[in-house]
């Protein structure tokens, strides 16, 4: 049904398939690269002929027409009440260790976040703490039970001056129970992030009672399927927090009578960086554009990957793999707290690369981390695929 919108990325996957399988491919990888929509062809020659035509005055319709298309297309998306208040980067790392930026590391500096966050920002915090001013306290995500009431604990005690979580964990695909009610209800002295990556364009997020609240961060890497380069940061409204980490994009409205101090506006340029490539602008607004005409909220989407997993788990069910079974998933409240993808834990890392080896020779293409093997569901997974090809 909308495998359509994706032809050239199925039809080149098909091409480099397993040599001697017959079987299309499924590519139950699109939590980490989801597949591109056939329309950011046309907007990476767009934003090309632009260039080319316009040079350095293309500035005026990036900064002028694409960067508020952008915002007004994801605050929609978000329920979030002022687009101008969405910051873009290449990356959310970068956005995020802005945000760490803003902090006076002269002062103590306490972190409150779990043992589930990904690589990026994990690693970024290891590396703080090798300073003697700052301290994280990490709440285990597991039982998923009990952790907003584990994290709300903590986070209650006013001890924190930022806190993070993710929406939808990276590792198991869990969503964080309760995120949003525990962001409304933050101390005012903690700022507070959450990673929306493995949540925006998957389950439908209003995030209008805690925009004011919360920093969200997220991407077009991930379930948008526009690629790389195009990621969003939403500020509250009022921050007053001055970046250490700045670049000359911070002062866009103010290049012609910039003045000797470090000023900061009262929008998105707050969080501004410096020159990016712009073709993941286009590609993003394009994506945006498609699913706007054709009636894809997120909603439709989650509606539809829902049904492609209840199908999985009913083959699954009714096979006896050795590993790809209920009491290997990582899973908590499969109808209404779950991300995009499933993680099965294997009995070790090898096991896990072999599992995902005897896959690719049935041209399923998956991922893994460690011991975990992941498998994604897509708009482009055909509404007749029975999964049964991944037991057998």
């Amino acid at each position: 049904m909308y495998q359509k919108y994706y032809r050239h990325f199925l039809q080149a996957a098909q091409k480099a398939a397993s040599p001697g399988c017959d079987l299309p491919v499924l590519h139950m990888a699109c939590h980490s690269h989801h597949y591109w929509a056939d329309v950011t062809l046309d907007a990476v020659n767009a934003y090309w002929q632009d260039a080319a035509t316009m040079a350095d005055s293309k500035w005026e319709k990036i900064f002028g027409e694409k960067i508020p298309a952008f915002q007004r297309a994801i605050a929609a998306t978000l329920n979030l009440p002022a687009p101008e208040q969405i910051a873009l980067a290449p990356n959310t790392h970068e956005l995020v260790f802005r945000l760490l930026s803003a902090f006076d590391l002269a002062e103590p500096l306490r972190i409150l976040t779990t043992d589930g966050e990904f690589y990026s920002f994990a690693r970024q915090l290891l590396r703080f703490e090798e300073l003697p001013n700052v301290q994280v306290t990490r709440i285990p995500t597991r039982p998923y039970a009990t952790l907003a009431e584990r994290f709300d604990e903590e986070l209650q005690s006013g001890q924190y001056q930022l806190a993070y979580a993710s929406q939808v964990f990276f590792d198991s695909g869990v969503a964080f129970p309760d995120l949003l009610t525990l962001a409304e209800r933050k101390p005012e002295t903690t700022e507070m992030v959450i990673d929306g990556y493995h949540g925006f364009f998957a389950r439908p997020t209003d995030l209008a009672a805690v925009a004011d609240k919360v920093f969200y961060t997220a991407g077009s890497y991930k379930y948008l399927g526009a690629g790389e380069g195009m990621c969003f940061m939403s500020i509250p409204l009022g921050c007053q927090l001055r970046p250490l980490n700045t670049g000359w994009f911070a002062e866009m409205a103010e290049l012609e009578n910039r003045g000797e101090g470090v000023e900061f506006g009262n929008d998105w340029l707050r969080f501004a960086g410096a020159t990016m490539d712009d073709s993941p602008l286009y590609k993003a607004l394009a994506v945006l554009d498609l699913y706007q005409q054709e009636g894809l909220t997120v909603d439709v989407i989650h509606r539809y990957v829902q049904q492609r997993q209840q199908h999985f788990l009913q083959a699954m069910d009714g096979a006896d793999h050795q590993t790809l079974n209920r009491h290997n998933l990582i899973a908590h409240d499969l109808e209404d707290g779950h991300g995009h993808f499933f993680t099965f834990r294997c009995s070790s890392a090898d096991a896990a690369e072999q599992l995902q080896r005897e896959l690719r020779k049935k041209n399923v293409l998956c991922d893994r981390r460690q011991h975990l093997l992941r498998l994604g569901f897509a708009l482009y997974h055909p509404e007749n695929e029975t999964f049964t090809r991944l037991f057998t």
